[in-house]
């Protein structure tokens, strides 16, 4: 099997800001880097300030552009996602224009323990509308769920973004290669024979709500095979002393078990007490 992990790596330098300018883009501040390209701030004279991805073609997963444009079809009112608009033609790289967020990422919160939690019911209606396409999103942790607040509002949006590893749900496939950042991969990702289903999203979303609340990972080792090894040695997430609430444990607990089977769905997780009550 391939193992496709997100990682960043040394590359040559390019002069983005150029490439920018040559698609008629006003360069603002890059936000971000990724091992086969970058993200940019940027002036577009048709949607004014977007994010501007910049990735080398022949490593671009035409998977997250069909991906963006799944959930532009079929899930545009739903304002828990970065919005794709559109993508510009270039020989040697694949430039998407999407959303800009405005204030940070979930891991603001992550690795601030003063700041006050935020609600989890948007992230988790956005995964029951993303699920609902079909789609699963494979790579769902704190760094791909932006904050956004509309300019003259003082709403705050957390946003599914980066659908680079998405596909369609398949339940009769097994997986031909490792996708998703180490301590967010549900246990089933690490067995040799392995059906990839929503369910990883929802354990990774899990992870995503324990380290808000934690400041800390369950288990994060250094290597695939170390993760691999802890994760077939335990038997499930324990709960930490951090976490007093039982209403909230008993739903995070249902996210982070490890049976896909008996593991919660997005919809099972909204009607939890947690969000009814």
């Amino acid at each position: 099997m391939i193992l496709c992990l997100s990682y960043h790596k040394y590359q040559s330098y390019v002069d983005y800001e150029e490439i920018l300018r040559q698609q008629e883009f006003v360069p603002i501040r890059p936000l971000g880097r990724g091992a086969f390209g970058i993200v940019y701030e940027a002036y577009d004279q048709e949607y004014g300030i977007v994010a501007v991805k910049i990735i080398q073609k022949d490593k671009f997963d035409i998977r997250e552009l069909e991906a963006a444009e799944i959930i532009h079809r079929e899930a545009q009112d739903c304002p828990f996602f970065m919005d794709h608009f559109q993508q510009k033609p270039n020989k040697l790289y694949q430039i998407l224009i999407e959303e800009y967020s405005n204030i940070n990422t979930l891991n603001l919160f992550a690795k601030q323990p003063q700041i006050t939690l935020p609600s989890f019911f948007p992230i988790v209606e956005g995964m029951r509308v993303l699920h609902k396409t079909g789609l699963v999103h494979r790579d769902i942790k704190c760094d791909n769920i932006l904050l956004h607040c509309p300019p003259g509002t003082r709403l705050v949006y957390a946003k599914i973004s980066d659908f680079g590893f998405a596909k369609k749900e398949d339940s009769q496939h097994e997986q031909t290669y490792f996708a998703g950042t180490l301590p967010f991969m549900s246990p089933e990702n690490f067995h040799e024979s392995a059906l990839i289903t929503q369910k990883v999203d929802i354990y990774a979303l899990g992870i995503t709500f324990y380290i808000i609340i934690v400041h800390k990972y369950p288990v994060n080792q250094p290597t695939f095979q170390l993760q691999q090894q802890k994760m077939t040695q335990i038997q499930s997430i324990e709960r930490p002393q951090e976490i007093k609430d039982d209403i909230l444990w008993d739903i995070l607990s249902k996210m982070l078990e490890f049976d896909p089977i008996k593991r919660i769905s997005a919809q099972q997780a909204l009607e939890h007490p947690y969000f009814t009550s």
